[in-house]
């Protein structure tokens, strides 16, 4: 595995090439493993607000992040909010929602389904709502950014959520731009060191950032 970046392609047919980009910590980076309870470490955090909340000639623009643990009741009073900002407060164009992978459903359940019934406990409207209230919160062309990993359920080894999550998101209006491997690795000389969340199932080596564009029809 090398440092460089837009090295892996990821196809889902022939014809559409979807750009994937492998994110590395740095060799000196001290806090590389996310913290129990989060998917992403605070050096990939930062490198988010790095390429995309700068805008030329303006502050950089406002990142929320939700870190959603559960979808049993009263997920919302649970559910831990961060806002980072370089100045003074201005309209939200980007929201980060970090799935950790015990919110997410599992494979029996059907993540694009719009009623409640359907999907874990308190999460209203499921899934599908979800994406739709975080459409209504962002203008036209804001950014919806999704963390989340893959889990081990039962026998059926790793599942992988990313493909029900984007054709989820796609049905409530967000366009699909970007995916971007998190590496759990800590780079020492020439090799890479894995260094997985404390709490990731065994085999998880990476957490997924998805990027989506909010389209708003006039």
């Amino acid at each position: 595995m090398t440092r460089s970046q837009d090295a892996v392609r990821h196809r889902t047919s022939p014809r559409r090439p979807l750009p994937t980009t492998l994110w590395l910590p740095d060799p000196d980076q001290p806090d590389a493993v996310p913290a129990p309870g989060t998917v992403l470490p605070d050096w990939a955090i930062e490198k988010i607000r790095t390429e995309f909340t700068q805008r030329p000639g303006k502050v950089p623009a406002p990142l929320l992040k939700l870190s959603i643990r559960d979808t049993t009741p009263g997920m919302d009073a649970r559910t831990p909010v961060v806002t980072y900002t370089d100045g003074a407060p201005s309209r939200l164009t980007m929201l980060l929602a970090e799935l950790h992978p015990d919110a997410l459903p599992t494979p029996t359940d059907r993540l694009t389904s719009g009623a409640a019934s359907d999907m874990p406990a308190a999460m209203e409207e499921g899934w599908s709502g979800f994406f739709h209230r975080a459409h209504r919160l962002l203008p036209g062309d804001g950014l919806l950014l999704l963390a989340t990993r893959q889990r081990r359920d039962d026998d059926a080894g790793l599942t992988d959520p990313l493909g029900s999550l984007i054709a989820c998101a796609r049905t409530a209006g967000f366009r699909y731009l970007q995916h971007i491997i998190v590496a759990h690795t800590h780079p020492a000389a020439d090799q890479l060191i894995p260094a997985p969340p404390t709490d990731a199932d065994p085999g998880v080596t990476h957490s997924d950032l998805i990027v989506l564009s909010a389209i708003h029809h006039a």
